[in-house]
């Protein structure tokens, strides 16, 4: 198995990402029929078998990873032009992780699931999130 990580453009937090969950899909006529997130991407992964049902996409939203969402499948999809891309079709759950600072790139990239950070747990005190994010930033996580 192997994850994917993909910078969050234009989204300043998990919240306002959350808001867009729905709205994606339609904005690309991508609607597969069934309560699911897709975004979509020029590339189709080489190790797309290692990730369907099994992977996760990790996203860096201002700098940190600080959720990722389980990838139930990779569907490929071809414009007018002819251009083809990559839909991205995943679970709507976004799960919390503990926050993780990530350097810019372009696209996107696998992730190892022993370099993945781990989740929030379901327990876990409200702020520690909070003090995850902020001992992240100041590099000591």
């Amino acid at each position: 198995m192997i994850h994917m990580v993909k910078l969050c453009v234009g989204v300043s937090s998990i919240e306002e990402l959350e808001s867009y969950r729905d709205e994606r899909a339609h904005w690309w006529d991508a609607d597969y029929g069934e309560d699911v997130h897709v975004h979509r991407t020029r590339m189709m992964p080489k190790r797309a078998a290692e990730m369907e049902g099994k992977a996760s996409i990790y996203w860096v939203i201002s700098g940190v990873i600080g959720c990722r969402q389980p990838i139930l499948r990779l569907a490929p999809y071809a414009d007018e032009e002819g251009k083809t891309y990559c839909d991205i079709i995943m679970s709507p759950e976004l799960v919390r992780t503990v926050p993780y600072p990530k350097r810019p790139f372009q696209g996107w990239r696998y992730l190892r699931p022993q370099d993945a950070p781990p989740d929030l747990g379901a327990n876990d005190d409200a702020g520690s999130e909070v003090i995850a994010r902020e001992l992240a930033r100041l590099g000591l996580l």
